[in-house]
């Protein structure tokens, strides 16, 4: 973890300003990051002691809604937007595990990801990593990269983990859902997790050491997160606490909320299926 920048990265990367994708690896234990994103991943856990196993939570239901897409929703393309940097289990590995077939494009706007995404897939035909932000959906659906790895004709997985609550009200984040679903065809997937707020100190602390440390990080009533699903049927058990969600196995025994962790009240998952 040497807080100079590699010869090997990207010029715009500015080793004193911490990133989403490189606080997050560090929250995971990662090596990716430097002084900066370790000393944002602290402010964190003094906020929220729990923040390492949150975030573990949350790449938990990554692996868990992809499995469910690509086993049961028979999705076989995905577009993750925010993907983050590669970690101990990624996208395209959760997918092509199930179908080696599956075809995955990787959204981040962060050139270290691009960087180390584009190392890591040289050998993978099926997958690709292209640089636009979530907030610029046209240059997504439009860019070639994307064109090329995804049939528009076919249901698409839209996976957007961990993305959702950076995005603040006067961007109008479901205006920007909308959009990134509208072009996809009948029978393509919504995947996204984002924070709730039910007034749990846990969820106010998450979001707070987000917003310190990186400048966003909204937390939302649980009613207005669920307008996120555009009115779309929501797959079982809907939208839920992560730790109760298991949508390929929606009748098994869950922990009641009371029982819970702090940390497990900071984050909830659900997929929508569009008509």
């Amino acid at each position: 973890m040497n807080d100079a920048v590699p010869q090997w990265s990207p010029p715009e990367i500015d080793p004193t300003v911490p990133s989403t994708a490189r606080v997050y690896d560090a929250l995971l234990g990662g090596r990716d990051n430097f002084k900066v994103d370790r000393e944002a991943a602290e402010i964190f856990a003094n906020r929220i002691p729990q923040a390492r196993e949150a975030a573990r939570l949350n790449r938990s239901a990554l692996i868990r809604g992809v499995r469910y897409m690509v086993r049961r929703g028979g999705i076989d393309q995905i577009l993750d937007i925010g993907c983050g940097l590669p970690t101990a289990q990624n996208t395209h590995e959760a997918a092509q595990e199930i179908n080696p077939n599956a075809r995955v494009v990787y959204v981040d706007n962060d050139p270290m990801v691009l960087s180390h995404g584009r190392a890591l897939l040289a050998d993978n035909r099926t997958t690709t990593v292209v640089t636009a932000d979530l907030r610029e959906r046209g240059r997504i659906l439009d860019h070639p990269d994307v064109r090329r790895h995804l049939d528009f004709d076919r249901p698409i997985g839209l996976v957007i983990v961990g993305m959702i609550m950076q995005i603040s009200d006067h961007e109008s984040p479901d205006d920007i859902i909308a959009e990134l679903m509208k072009p996809l065809a009948s029978g393509s997937h919504l995947f996204l997790t984002a924070w709730p707020d039910t007034g749990h100190p846990a969820q106010r602390g998450l979001s707070q050491a987000c917003l310190e440390t990186l400048g966003n990080g909204w937390i939302r009533p649980i009613e207005r997160l669920e307008r996120h699903f555009q009115g779309m049927p929501m797959v079982p058990p809907g939208l839920e606490y992560v730790s109760r969600w298991y949508p390929e196995e929606p009748d098994r025994e869950v922990p009641a909320v009371e029982d819970f962790e702090p940390y497990e009240r900071t984050q909830m998952a659900g997929i929508a299926v569009k008509p």
